[in-house]
């Protein structure tokens, strides 16, 4: 059995053992959190592990999937369900023309441009009151999926698991494919990659509407999950923190995305005992994971179970 179906049935077995170890069923609704944002992350991963184009505004496609969940209803008239590939369409196409003059800088520009583009997106949906309900945020009309409505943790747990185990398949698909190593020529070296006839640009783009499209469907669904959505879905601190859950999982790694978006989402829960120091201890945390595991988690666990077998 090859790496990647491994990892796409460890995957599948955890997202169906770990509910009957859920005391109730709040337990559903936290871990429903992780998957889609774990899909979100998977997305960055692929831009940033995968293309190593840094972006630090990843979160403003996020906000773009979710707000198309209100919008379409409201100003279209279109079922919720038909919002979800429109917005990630609509990020798409906006990652395609934003991505084409942004992704000619390097290193730190490119950081500064796409944060530029992430607050950008921001202060329009704080602003833009009439349309978007402004800081208040606006709501979301329930999905029906063949008359059934998913309501409460249980069934987002399950519909989120499974796009999860869609996008994981996709991304793990892509980087192994002959765009994937093309992709990793380029996260070695540009030059060296072009001088080979890789065509930089076109990959470049390529990752960056790739990445655009997983933070709109990851969007789409939380805020489906919600109900209710407000431009915090498409602020700075969702960007840093989506940058943060890749670079801990492994930026060369699928899964450590999933592993790096889990325990973002699920240390904040667990370091409530520390009451007002739990923002300082989760800081603490996080730099004694990147500092004795450098490559991030799941690469750097894999490279020790590997010195301790040979």
């Amino acid at each position: 059995m090859n790496a990647r179906w491994a990892t796409l049935l460890i995957l599948a077995a955890v997202i169906a053992v770990i509910p009957w170890f859920f005391p109730s069923g709040y337990y559903f609704r936290v871990a429903a959190l992780v998957w889609v944002t774990a899909l979100g992350a998977v997305g960055l991963q692929v831009l940033m592990g995968q293309a190593g184009q840094v972006s630090l505004g990843h979160a403003g496609f996020v906000g773009i999937g979710a707000y198309a969940m209100a919008l379409g209803p409201k100003y279209l008239g279109l079922p919720v369900l038909a919002c979800l590939p429109l917005g990630a369409a609509l990020a798409g196409l906006i990652a395609f023309l934003v991505g084409r003059p942004i992704l000619r800088l390097k290193g730190h520009y490119l950081a500064v441009a796409t944060l530029g583009f992430g607050i950008l997106v921001a202060m329009v949906l704080v602003s833009e009151i009439a349309v978007t309900g402004g800081p208040d945020g606006i709501r979301i009309p329930r999905p029906e999926i063949f008359g059934w409505r998913p309501r409460g943790g249980e069934a987002w747990y399950w519909i989120n698991g499974a796009a999860l185990l869609i996008g994981v398949w996709l991304a793990l698909n892509l980087q192994h494919s002959p765009s994937g190593r093309a992709l990793a020529a380029l996260h070695d070296s540009e030059v060296a990659a072009r001088t080979i006839g890789i065509d930089v640009a076109r990959h470049k783009l390529r990752a960056f509407v790739i990445a655009a499209v997983y933070g709109a469907v990851a969007g789409g669904l939380m805020a489906m999950m919600n109900g209710f959505v407000t431009p915090d879905a498409a602020g700075f601190l969702q960007s840093v923190e989506y940058v943060t859950m890749v670079v801990i999982g492994g930026l060369a790694s699928v899964p450590g995305a999933v592993v790096g978006a889990a325990l973002l989402v699920l240390l904040p829960q667990a370091l409530t005992v520390f009451h007002d120091y739990e923002h300082a201890v989760l800081g603490l945390l996080i730099m004694l994971f990147m500092i004795f595991l450098r490559v991030g988690i799941v690469p750097g666990l894999a490279s020790l179970l590997r010195r301790r077998s040979a």
